[in-house]
This record gives structure tokens, sequence and C-alpha cells, in this order.
């Protein structure tokens, strides 16, 4: 999981990143700031990854805004475009459906 995280780190702390239509919808409607998400990725903690995704390997992290409020971000490496991350979307995860932490799915 950490060799993902660590090629788009390394991605977005170089500047070659983009965020999808659906991603910026998301950062817009729970108000979570794109510059706070670019900063935080030196300290995302991995929380799932899904190395088949169908159109590249991808992972949700976990990182924290300036007022401390965790944040989840699904960012991946197309397929067609293996040199640029992409932001697919982020969300304010639901403590209802994940661990105090946020690092773990719940029990349905």
């Amino acid at each position: 999981m950490a060799s993902l995280l660590v090629r788009i780190g390394e991605l977005v702390s170089t500047g070659r990143f983009r965020v999808s239509a659906h991603g910026f919808e998301e950062l817009a409607s729970d108000d979570i700031s794109l510059a706070e998400l670019v900063e935080g990725m030196p300290s995302a903690v991995p929380v799932e990854e899904y190395p088949d995704y169908h159109k590249g390997p991808c992972i949700l992290v976990l990182l924290r805004q300036g007022d401390g409020s965790a944040v989840h971000a699904l960012r991946g490496v197309a397929m067609n475009a293996p040199d640029i991350a992409t932001l697919i979307t982020a969300y304010r995860p639901d403590p209802a459906r994940w661990t105090e932490d946020f690092v773990r799915r719940k029990p349905k």
C-alpha cells in the first residue's frame, strides 16, 4: 500500500495532479480545501487500496484539515495517464460508518 501512496505523493508534490469533475463537486459540497489536501499529502494515512480498479490503481487516504477535521480522499493513477495523480473524490467520513480514528470501516 505504501508504494502507491508514495508514488501519488511524489506526483502531487511536483504539481503533476488533476481533480476529477466529481472531485471538484465533492470538495465544494463538503467545504474541503484543495490546498489543504495537497499540503497534507505527506502526512496522509493509508486506509484502503484498490490496486485492481478498472481505471487504474487508487488508494483511499485519511488527511486532516487545518482545524483537525478528518477528510477521506480517493487518489489514483489512471492507466492512460500514469504520470499524473488524480483526486477522484474527497469527503468527510461519516462517524457512524467508520471507527473513531476513521481508518477502518465499522462492521455492518
